[in-house]
């Protein structure tokens, strides 16, 4: 293929190797399984610095989300507990994951359902910031729950209600001329809204 993308023919390395050369450009094996294999003749130095550019800007556009971990013991105090509540509470609010793990040791095998109760606990006081994304399951001598931030958005029933139209008001449908529509009798004036926020 030439510079312009046009097709060149099939034609000699040698024979390649002289046409880019007189365009001052290089010449480029684009695809090597083909036969006989695809040549370009193109400036290699721009095409590697425009693919560094796209790849840039790819990443900006990626989000990447974090996992932070935090660790509880089947016996926790109730002050420590909240201590640890408030910092997965924190890695919500930043838009990360958290993985909670419970750790046993020794003896404390045999009482798993302690471990349990604490990742439910944590779950319903969480329940307004985060969602499970992975249930507690036990993996050697730790039990292991992944949740994350809770998106919600507005549902119709959260909206605010719309007050009433007032009578010989256009329908909701139609553009209303602004001249003639009267304001609700109990609405304040614009200039009392931004005095009030």
């Amino acid at each position: 293929m030439g510079s312009d993308g046009a097709q060149v023919g099939i034609v000699s390395t040698q024979e390649a190797l002289r046409m880019a050369e007189e365009q001052d450009l290089d010449l480029v094996e684009v695809a090597p399984q083909a036969k006989p294999p695809v040549c370009r003749i193109m400036d290699y130095g721009k095409y590697k610095y425009e693919q560094a550019l796209k790849q840039k800007e790819a990443r900006k556009k990626q989000t990447r989300v974090d996992v932070k971990e935090i660790k509880f013991r089947p016996k926790i105090d109730i002050h420590d507990y909240e201590t640890k509540k408030g910092h997965v509470v924190r890695f919500l609010n930043a838009g990360a994951r958290v993985k909670v793990t419970i750790m046993f040791r020794g003896r404390e095998m045999a009482h798993t359902e302690l471990g349990r109760k604490i990742l439910d606990r944590l779950v319903a006081d969480l329940d307004e910031t985060a969602i499970v994304d992975q249930m507690p399951k036990l993996d050697g001598r730790n039990m292991i729950m992944v949740i994350s931030p809770a998106k919600r958005l507005p549902t119709k029933a959260e909206a605010p209600p719309k007050a009433p139209a007032p009578e010989g008001a256009p329908a909701a449908s139609e553009e209303p001329a602004p001249e003639s529509t009267p304001a609700p009798e109990n609405a304040p004036a614009p200039e009392e809204k931004e005095v009030a926020s």
